[in-house]
């Protein structure tokens, strides 16, 4: 019998591109694909973390009229089948008052955010809101962090770590040995451990490695901008590369 923990797989999509009904289609479809989580990416026009085929994708989306209330509306209709995340940059969530989102993400049944571009530092000014919201805030790691801030950033992760692949932008190949940091990591917390950054079909495999999960963006995002693919044949074609991510990081 094995016993072997099997992997998880979060899928991030960028809300309400190219519009909210496809959106809830694609969220449903990537769940009976495999996919266990759901980021759902909220529009922003300076998405610094993100690299050229997510960005576009945000541009697109604000240039089609994306609304906060498509990140709402989305999240209402599945929530409840798929554990969901809202992955923004803070001014996103500053804008409409950290107080009245959480609390309309709760209201959604949304599980947590993911912020890039909020230090750790600057988390405890906003931790008695989201906890009281029930609303996981997840814990970035770096490769350039140290075995100090390591253990600061993961002493109460919750929801899941998000453990940045390497220093850059999403969605380029590049690769580190990240065994030491994983080590570390794991050392000092229980929670789940997710790799993101440069994961795709070729690369899940040997990234998942040590880790609990994958976390995939660019390559479902890159399928969405292919305007020669029907809405129908977008959802086919991501929904098989989650199928082959998820085998693949269990094989």
């Amino acid at each position: 019998m094995n016993s072997r923990k099997t992997k998880s797989l979060v899928a991030y999509i960028t809300a309400g591109f190219p519009n909210v009904n496809f959106s809830v289609d694609l969220a449903l479809a990537l769940k009976e694909a495999g996919a266990d989580k759901l980021e759902l990416g909220v529009a922003f026009s300076d998405p610094v973390a993100d690299g050229p085929i997510i960005e576009e994708a945000n541009l697109k989306s604000l240039q089609n009229g994306f609304k906060t209330q498509d990140v709402f509306d989305i999240s209402e209709k599945i929530s409840d089948k798929i554990e969901t995340y809202w992955m923004g940059y803070f001014n996103s969530f500053f804008h409409k008052g950290v107080e009245n989102i959480s609390k309309t993400a709760k209201d959604r049944g949304v599980k947590g955010f993911i912020i890039p571009d909020l230090p750790h530092e600057e988390t405890f000014a906003y931790r008695d809101i989201f906890t009281k919201n029930d609303i996981s805030l997840v814990s970035f790691v770096a490769p350039t962090d140290d075995e100090a801030r390591i253990k600061r950033v993961v002493k109460n992760a919750q929801g899941f770590i998000y453990l940045v692949a390497y220093m850059g932008i999403t969605g380029s190949g590049t690769s580190e040995d990240l065994s030491q940091i994983i080590r570390e990591i794991k050392q000092e917390s229980q929670t789940d451990l997710y790799i993101g950054f440069g994961v795709n079909e070729k690369t899940a495999k040997e990234k998942s490695n040590r880790v609990d999960g994958v976390i995939v963006g660019s390559a479902f995002v890159k399928v969405l901008l292919d305007d020669s693919l029907s809405y129908t044949k977008k959802i086919q074609k991501i929904s098989q590369i989650a199928k082959n991510i998820k085998e693949s990081i269990n094989s």
